[in-house]
């Protein structure tokens, strides 16, 4: 017996806890991460803009805004097949690696704030909350310094898929 694949109610339930969590940490719009969320599990993996709006239910103008916006950061990939007018967008390969390599950098970055202010402050009283805060800071870096290197992509065949 076939698998009839997942339920599409789940799909979507899930879909909207990206978006909540990209609105929430990131500040993105809700539907730039129901994009997202529906380009990382849809199938096929490349989908036009009128595919994705009637899967999350979006208007054609908010989508085209907010597919933009994911494009130029990074996110999307553009493409067009011959004799189509059709754009279709896909996941970049390597965004959810860029992610985390920003998220790793800010936070170096800000340690790195915190470490300047305590030879700033001086004091022992008056720097015992930065002290604080850059000693969970130096506790992350050592975490992300001794951790593994990130996975590897994997290639993608000559059909756009991996």
């Amino acid at each position: 017996m076939e698998s009839a694949g997942p339920d599409p109610d789940e799909v979507l339930e899930w879909v909207e806890r990206i978006a909540k969590y990209c609105a929430d940490q990131d500040g993105v719009p809700l539907i730039a991460g129901r994009i997202l969320g529906w380009l990382t599990v849809c199938d096929p993996a490349e989908q036009s803009a009128a595919q994705i709006a009637e899967a999350i239910g979006a208007s054609r103008a908010s989508l085209t805004t907010n597919l933009r916006l994911l494009s130029s950061v990074g996110f999307l990939t553009q493409s067009t097949h011959r004799g189509e007018r059709t754009t279709y967008y896909r996941v970049d390969d390597d965004a959810w690696a860029r992610v985390v390599q920003r998220q790793v950098a800010s936070f170096t970055s800000l340690g790195g704030i915190l470490r300047d202010g305590i030879g700033i402050v001086g004091e022992p009283e008056r720097g015992a909350r930065l002290r604080v805060a850059h000693e969970v800071f130096a506790w992350l870096d050592k975490v992300l310094t001794d951790a593994p290197p990130l996975p590897s992509v994997r290639p993608r065949t000559g059909n756009g898929e991996p």
